[in-house]
């Protein structure tokens, strides 16, 4: 009886170990590739407030999702990403902004005291994926933002990107992407250098009352003497 049970025994620990290989195997942790941006020199360049940088809800996840041939999404079976992709796509495009401007003063939203930006860069992201079989693609528009608060720019972007298949092409597609989008968005912003300063309005000089009259008006009026008429005649002899 013994000599019968161990086989089924062995078989079952045998796929047991199966099971577990495979509930447990690694997934792959990503992060999109910020190129080689350069480093900014000028600590006293142009003055950029970067964001609010608004991402498509389905990106604010871990998850990293897969582009099928009929458009629907599928969340990847051997990677996701390695934190926030949110986080990653702000430090992204904020490295590479800087580099392209060459200014130390560009900074995320919101900004500190005290900081007056030249423009300020409204952006939103609604798409940002890749699948297996399909291109990596981005759509965005951004906005700019003068010193004056009126908007100097508006722009609508659709940036695509072949790649290899495999995840890891994937992202750094999408990286390449991101890389493109922030060239595209520093040649944009570049002119608004030249602003001109705001001058300052001068104030005008506060209207002084009549006092003279409105102390007479409150001075108590005496009424004016009239003549007294009486019906006593006067007699002449």
């Amino acid at each position: 009886m013994t000599a019968l049970r161990l086989p089924f025994i062995l078989m079952l620990v045998g796929v047991l170990g199966l099971a577990g290989c495979s509930v447990h195997q690694p997934v792959s942790l990503y992060q999109l590739d910020a190129g080689s941006p350069v480093e900014p020199a000028q600590s006293a360049g142009m003055a950029v407030l970067l964001g609010p940088v608004t991402v498509a809800d389905y990106l604010q996840r871990e998850t990293l999702l897969q582009r099928q041939p009929d458009g629907s999404l599928q969340a990847s079976t051997d990677g996701r990403w390695a934190g926030s992709l949110s986080s990653d796509i702000d430090q992204l495009l904020l490295r590479q902004v800087a580099g392209h401007l060459d200014s130390q003063r560009v900074v995320l939203a919101p900004a500190t005291v005290g900081f007056t930006p030249d423009v300020q860069v409204l952006l939103t992201i609604t798409r940002l994926d890749s699948g297996e079989k399909q291109p990596a693609i981005l759509d965005a528009q951004w906005r700019l933002i003068d010193r004056r608060g009126q908007v100097r720019d508006n722009r609508i972007v659709h940036l695509q990107e072949q790649h290899a298949g495999s995840t890891a092409a994937q992202v750094q597609a999408q990286g390449v992407l991101l890389q493109r989008l922030a060239e595209q968005l520093s040649v944009a912003i570049k002119p608004l250098a030249n602003q001109q300063p705001i001058a300052e309005v001068p104030r005008k000089p506060a209207a002084k009352a009549a006092a003279p009259a409105v102390e007479q008006e409150k001075q108590p009026k005496i009424p004016m003497a009239a003549p007294v008429r009486t019906d006593m005649e006067v007699f002449r002899f």
